[in-house]
């Protein structure tokens, strides 16, 4: 199987055998072999090319599967045994590191300590592979499908707040459409920062166009504005967690569903995992809160 996907993979017998360290002969061996066994042709071949019989290609589609597979099981076999080291880059929202990710990173440094931390705390919408990140911790209430591995390690609520004081010198809405008469602090990192949707149980949706008294791009600026009583904000529970244990805030609109927003560990692949970032994984989901409400 190793030998006829390097050989689809390479487009020649040469290519697979000069990959692989055979000769020609060798591996024009195996795929007969390997055909004579399974009972159909696999490939198709001229002079010049070969290409995947019907056939082949559902074999090939499987056997690659497989050999990634086992590829996958010795690496976890070998790199278990190596300490991690070097450095590791990792990219976090600013108020997430600064409520939840303080303990993990004190014990990744305290158990690795061969291991260099760039830790960049930031809101912006990173490119994990242009930017050059080992893992992007990222926050949302939808997760865009991306090529990249995504693990869930965190899920919270997001609530629409506004201070006491805010509420005794402006009002309480009693609806989301009442938002447009009032202050409202937006999360420029938003595509429709001004656009907030509140979802019925019965399953309808309100776009409320909101008026942006302040529009900012820090979920911790946000709350210091909405805390002064500047106006009304929507922002996940992590942010705000003592504030609203401390009853600083007041939560609105309790009759709409609350929506959630999901906490993910973004990494580029599962294959050839460095012993770096998976430790910080495994010590990241082994330290975090499953949700907070």
């Amino acid at each position: 199987m190793v030998i006829f996907t390097q050989v689809v993979e390479c487009g020649s017998f040469s290519g697979a055998a000069i990959a692989t360290g055979h000769s020609n002969s060798y591996i024009s061996k195996t795929l007969n072999k390997l055909e004579a066994r399974v009972g159909v042709r696999l490939l198709n071949r001229t002079t010049r090319s070969i290409s995947l019989t019907p056939e082949g290609q559902v074999y090939y589609e499987q056997c690659q599967q497989l050999v990634l597979d086992a590829h996958d099981a010795v690496s976890l076999l070998t790199q278990s045994h190596i300490e991690p080291k070097g450095v590791l880059k990792i990219s976090c929202p600013t108020s997430f590191a600064e409520n939840h990710l303080q303990e993990v990173m004190s014990a990744f440094m305290h158990q690795y300590p061969e291991v260099n931390l760039v830790l960049d705390l930031n809101d912006r919408h990173v490119d994990l592979v242009q930017d050059g990140f080992d893992l992007v911790i990222r926050a949302t209430d939808k997760l865009a499908e991306s090529s990249l591995v995504c693990r869930k390690i965190y899920s919270c609520k997001a609530y629409t707040v506004a201070s006491h004081d805010y509420l005794k010198r402006f009002g309480l809405p009693q609806s989301p459409e009442q938002l447009s008469e009032h202050q409202c602090i937006c999360y420029s990192n938003l595509k429709q920062a001004n656009k907030w949707i509140y979802s019925h149980s019965n399953g309808t949706d309100n776009q409320v166009e909101v008026k942006a008294k302040l529009l900012c791009n820090s979920a911790s600026m946000e709350l210091a504005m909405v805390l002064a009583g500047h106006g009304i904000c929507r922002l996940p529970a992590f942010v705000m967690e003592k504030e609203l244990q401390d009853n600083k805030l007041a939560i609105l609109f309790n009759d709409y569903i609350t929506p959630t927003i999901d906490v993910y560990a973004i990494y580029p692949s599962r294959k050839h995992l460095s012993p770096k970032v998976r430790c910080f994984i495994d010590l990241l989901v082994d330290k975090m809160p499953r949700s907070l409400l």
